[in-house]
C-alpha cells in the first residue's frame, strides 16, 4: 500500500502530470519492492511555496508504507529525490521527504485493513 504524495509549486498541463505519475508509480514500486497494484500517487502542482526564503521550483514528499523500514529511509531519500529531480524538475537540494509506516490495522483498503 505504498502511498505518495508530491507536492509543488510547479505548474504542468493534464498529460504531463499523467507521465510524472506514472514515473513515480513505477519507481515506489520498485524501491520498495511491492507490486504497483498497490501503489497510489497524488500529484499537487502549482502549490504556494517557499523554501529557503525564494518560490524557486520545490517539492514535499509524503511517503507512506506498511512496514517501511526506518534503515532503509536514507536509500528510499536517495531514489525520491532522483525521480522527483528528474520527473518534475525540482532540484534535490529543493525536496523534503515526510516517512510515515503506519500499523496495518490502520490502512484500510477494500473494506477492511492490512
Amino acid at each position: 500500500m505504498p502511498y505518495l504524495k508530491l507536492q509543488t509549486n510547479r505548474q504542468f498541463d493534464h498529460a504531463t502530470k499523467s507521465k510524472i505519475m506514472q514515473k513515480l508509480s513505477s519507481g515506489v514500486s520498485e524501491a520498495l519492492g511491492k507490486s504497483e497494484n498497490y501503489v497510489m500517487i497524488v500529484l499537487e502542482s502549482e502549490k504556494p511555496m517557499i523554501f529557503a526564503g525564494n518560490n524557486s521550483p520545490a517539492a514535499f514528499l509524503e511517503l507512506k508504507s506498511l512496514g517501511l523500514p526506518e534503515d532503509q529511509t536514507p536509500q528510499f531519500s536517495a531514489t525520491l529525490c532522483e525521480l522527483v529531480e528528474q520527473a518534475v524538475g525540482v532540484s534535490k537540494d529543493r525536496i523534503y521527504i515526510e516517512f510515515a509506516g503506519p500499523a496495518r490495522h490502520m490502512w484500510g483498503w477494500n473494506s477492511k485493513t492490512f
